[in-house]
């Protein structure tokens, strides 16, 4: 059989989203745990086609932190398949009655919710949002045309291998969930051109993927936004649970969107919390870009002084998804507001304190999806925000902000069931 063109494989999933889409919720719920099941079944040869990227992405001197983003392993594979199964256990959202009334003559209303139809996706290294995005799309009824990073080619060709063949398995098409073909970059650009044939595109990844699809695709975007995630240490704060939070927030997997990026300090503790936060970073394989104020005091207290350097207004800007971090220091919450407004990508902000009238303000002047008060970044996930497998982190204001599951891949459609009424 000839390899489908990209329009081909939409044109099947459009076919295959009406009847995913009309399947009733046992159907549904049984091809996740299905899939779930599937996945650690054929674990040895995805294992297998992932150590093959790995090696290819190796070879080609591809940076750790991006290799860690498209490893998997057994537990990896474990938590994966869990998350099916967890969107399994969720209510199904399809069909819920948001409104109903009478309207004029007695025509009874009622707003519903529905899929949208066919979601594309264009993301980077990522195996695991291909497990993801194809569980969230048969929960809710979507079919899902999967463009992944060239890197993660051979895992998500396999993936998609094992997910369909478990869509098959209940009766359900299997051209619901496809792999899109990311050994050549003009696919990416057909689906962004595909109005009409893909209802929504969702880009993830870096900001350059994410800012190419959003300036070009004429088919509707959720933009899933990069994570520049700052932790802000107010002049109140409890300084062994900020020392905490920094570290987990940014130490724990720094590859990942939620992980902090830039550090905020009130000028008043500036010098206690360097003292002691400069070398636990450092301790820690960080490399620190502190505000040219403050540059020497944090060379006078680190153990290698090569991990520090003086920062720029570029390095407020970035999101390093590695181990390294900015500092500013600014004076009050004002002041630490309107620095992550500026460099901030609206993902995940946090402040350390104890004073309830700067969280307060915190929390009501910072422009960002999730807002933390004493607790870390690392929290903002669709599946510990009680939503199940999610699809991105979106970090625009329209419909879906924050983690999006299930609901934000859902439509509506107004149901007026009359009686022969007709308009005067």
């Amino acid at each position: 059989m000839d390899q489908l063109t990209v329009a081909g494989q939409a044109y099947l999933a459009r076919d295959a989203a009406q009847e995913l889409g009309s399947a009733d919720l046992a159907t549904r719920n049984k091809a996740l745990y299905v899939m779930a099941d599937a996945l650690l079944e054929r674990e040895e040869d995805i294992l297998a086609a992932n150590q093959a990227d790995i090696d290819s992405a190796r070879a080609n001197e591809t940076r750790e932190n991006l290799i860690d983003r498209l490893m998997l392993n057994h537990d990896r594979l474990v938590s994966i398949s869990d998350a099916l199964r967890e969107l399994a256990d969720l209510p199904d959202v399809l069909g819920e009655v948001i409104e109903q009334r009478a309207i004029a003559g007695g025509i009874q209303m009622q707003e519903v919710r529905v899929p949208l139809g066919v979601v594309g996706m264009i993301y980077e290294a990522r195996p695991n949002v291909t497990c993801d995005a194809a569980g969230i799309g048969v929960k809710t009824g979507n079919a899902m045309l999967l463009r992944g990073g060239s890197l993660a080619q051979q895992s998500n060709k396999v993936l998609t291998e094992v997910l369909q063949d478990a869509l098959e398995t209940v009766g359900l098409p299997r051209e619901s969930v496809q792999a899109i073909d990311a050994s050549d970059r003009s696919t990416a650009t057909e689906m962004m051109g595909m109005r009409g044939l893909i209802d929504l595109l969702i880009p993830r990844g870096g900001a350059g993927l994410i800012a190419s699809v959003v300036e070009n695709s004429k088919v509707p975007v959720i933009e899933t936004g990069t994570g520049n995630c700052h932790i802000y240490i107010e002049k109140t704060a409890n300084l062994d649970m900020a020392h905490t939070i920094v570290l987990n927030a940014k130490c724990q997997r720094p590859s990942v969107c939620n992980a902090a990026e830039s550090l905020a300090i009130d000028r008043d503790i500036a010098e206690e919390v360097l003292r002691s936060l400069v070398p636990a970073l450092i301790d820690e394989g960080v490399s620190l870009a502190i505000d040219p104020d403050y540059v020497e005091f944090a060379k006078e207290h680190a153990p290698d002084e090569s991990m520090i350097r003086e920062a720029t207004e570029d390095d407020y800007a970035t999101e390093y998804l590695d181990l390294e971090i900015s500092v500013k220091v600014v004076d009050g919450a004002k002041d630490a507001v309107a620095h992550i407004n500026e460099f901030g990508s609206k993902h995940s902000e946090a402040i350390v304190t104890t004073d309830d009238a700067a969280a307060e303000y915190f929390i009501q002047h910072v422009d960002a999806a999730a807002v933390y008060v004493n607790a870390s970044t690392r929290f903002t996930d669709g599946g510990l925000f009680g939503l199940g497998a999610e699809i991105g982190i979106s970090t625009q204001k329209m419909h879906a902000r924050g983690p999006f599951a299930l609901k934000a891949l859902t439509s509506t459609k107004f149901i007026c069931r009359g009686a022969g009424q007709i308009r005067e």
